[in-house]
C-alpha cells in the first residue's frame, strides 16, 4: 500500500515509472503515462482518489469506462480494443487531455468511488494442471475461489485449453486459452470433474449488472484486445451459467465458505494475485485459517502469488525477493500439511515454467 499522503511529485514519479514499465506491453498507456507525468492538472485530478488507489491504472480505467458507454470521441480512435484502425499512441495525449477536461466531473466521481478490479480468466490455464493432479488422486472436486470477482474462474471447465507442448484439453469453447509450457508440468488429458464451485470476494461483481461488468472491462488494458474479447466471452458464458458468488472477508469467511461446499467433492481453495492486497499479518491469518480447516478434513490449496508481495505465505522461494508469480499446491492429508512448488507462470496464464 502507498503512504497516507501522496504529493503531486510522487504521482508524477509513479506515472513516469509506469510509462517506462509498460512501454512494450501497453504502448498506449505508456504514452499516456508520460503525458500525465508532465501535466500538473491531470495529476491533481488523481488526488480525488483514495490514497491506496493513487495508481495510474485507476485514472486510465476511469477514462476507458467512459469510452465504453458508446460515446463518440476522437480518443476512442487510439484504443486498439475500440478501433481496428487505431491511431499511433504517440499522438494520443493531447486528445486524452481534451477528453479529461471535458469529462472532469464524471472522472472525479469515478476516481473517488471506484477501485481497480480484474477477473483474469487466463489464469485458469495454470490452475488446470494442479486441479488435474488432484482429480486423478481424489476424484470429483469442490472449488472455493477466493477473490472471485465476478466468478468467471469458477467456470474453468466451460473453457477449452491449448498447451504448447501438450496439446488441447476440453472441447473447443468460446473461451479458448493458450499456454506455453517449459519443463515437466503434469497436464490432464481431460477436464477434471468439478462437482460444485463457490466464490468469495470483498466486492463481488454480478455478471447481470451491465454497469459493474463495464467497469470490469474498463480495468482491462486496451492495448490487449485479446484479453478484452476473452473477458466478454467469459461474461457471456457466465450469464448462461451463473456462478455462486458470496460477499465476505477472505480470512473471516474462509471456513464457512469451505464448509458450504459440503461433501460434494474434495475441497480445493484457489487464489491468484489476491493475497498481496492483505497485510503480512493478515496473510498469516489466512494460512492459519487453512490450517484449522485442514486439521479437521482433507483439503487442498492451489495458490498463484508473488512471494515478494506475500511474505506471510508458506511458499518456497528461490531468490529473495522473488517478484514473479509462483504456482504452488498445498495439501492437508490426515492433518499433515505439505507444500509443493510447481513452477512460475505468467500472471495472465500465458506460460508456465516448471520448478
Amino acid at each position: 500500500m502507498f503512504g497516507e499522503m501522496t504529493s503531486v511529485e510522487e504521482l508524477a514519479r509513479r506515472f513516469s515509472a509506469f510509462g517506462h514499465e509498460s512501454a512494450n506491453r501497453a504502448p498506449l498507456y505508456s504514452s499516456l503515462s508520460d503525458g500525465v507525468a508532465n501535466d500538473v492538472s491531470s495529476l491533481e485530478l488523481m488526488l480525488h482518489a483514495p490514497t491506496e488507489q493513487h495508481s495510474p491504472v485507476l485514472l486510465f480505467a476511469a477514462v476507458h469506462y467512459l469510452l465504453l458507454d458508446g460515446r463518440r470521441h476522437d480518443l476512442g480512435g487510439f484504443y486498439p480494443n475500440l478501433s481496428s484502425d487505431h491511431r499511433p499512441p504517440a499522438d494520443a495525449y493531447p486528445v486524452f487531455k481534451r477528453f479529461v477536461n471535458e469529462h472532469a466531473g464524471e472522472l472525479v466521481g469515478l476516481l473517488s468511488t471506484r477501485s481497480t478490479q480484474t477477473n483474469e480468466v487466463g489464469r485458469c490455464a495454470f490452475f488446470l494442471p494442479p486441479l488435474g493432479m488432484l482429480h486423478a488422486e481424489l476424484g470429483a472436486l469442490a472449488l472455493v475461489d477466493i477473490g472471485t470477482s465476478a466468478g468467471l474462474n469458477q467456470l474453468l471447465t466451460k473453457y477449452s485449453y491449448e498447451y504448447q507442448p501438450g496439446g488441447p484439453v476440453g472441447e473447443r469453447s468460446t473461451v479458448h486459452l493458450e499456454c506455453r509450457i517449459r519443463g515437466e508440468i503434469a497436464l490432464p488429458r481431460q477436464l477434471p470433474t468439478v462437482a460444485t464451485t463457490i466464490g468469495l470476494d470483498a466486492a463481488p461483481i454480478d455478471v447481470a449488472d451491465a454497469d459493474a461488468v463495464r467497469w470490469l472491462e474498463a480495468c482491462v488494458w486496451p492495448d490487449q484486445p485479446e484479453r478484452f474479447a476473452r473477458l466478454q466471452a467469459a461474461v457471456a458464458l457466465a450469464l448462461d451459467n451463473p456462478p455462486t458468488v458470496l460477499r465476505g472477508d477472505a480470512v473471516d469467511d474462509l471456513a464457512p465458505t469451505v464448509q458450504a461446499v459440503g461433501d460434494q467433492g474434495h475441497p480445493v481453495v484457489l487464489n491468484s494475485w489476491v493475497l498481496s492486497y492483505l497485510s503480512e499479518a493478515r496473510q498469516r491469518d489466512y494460512v492459519a485459517a487453512l490450517d484449522r480447516i485442514g486439521s479437521e478434513r482433507d483439503l487442498s490449496w492451489v495458490v498463484a502469488e508473488s512471494p515478494a508481495q506475500t511474505p506471510g505465505l508458506p511458499i518456497p522461494t528461490t531468490t529473495e525477493p522473488e517478484h514473479i508469480t509462483v504456482l504452488s499446491m498445498v495439501t492437508w492429508r490426515a492433518g499433515t500439511r505439505t507444500v509443493r512448488r510447481l513452477g512460475t507462470c505468467h500472471p495472465h496464464g500465458l506460460r508456465i515454467h516448471a520448478g
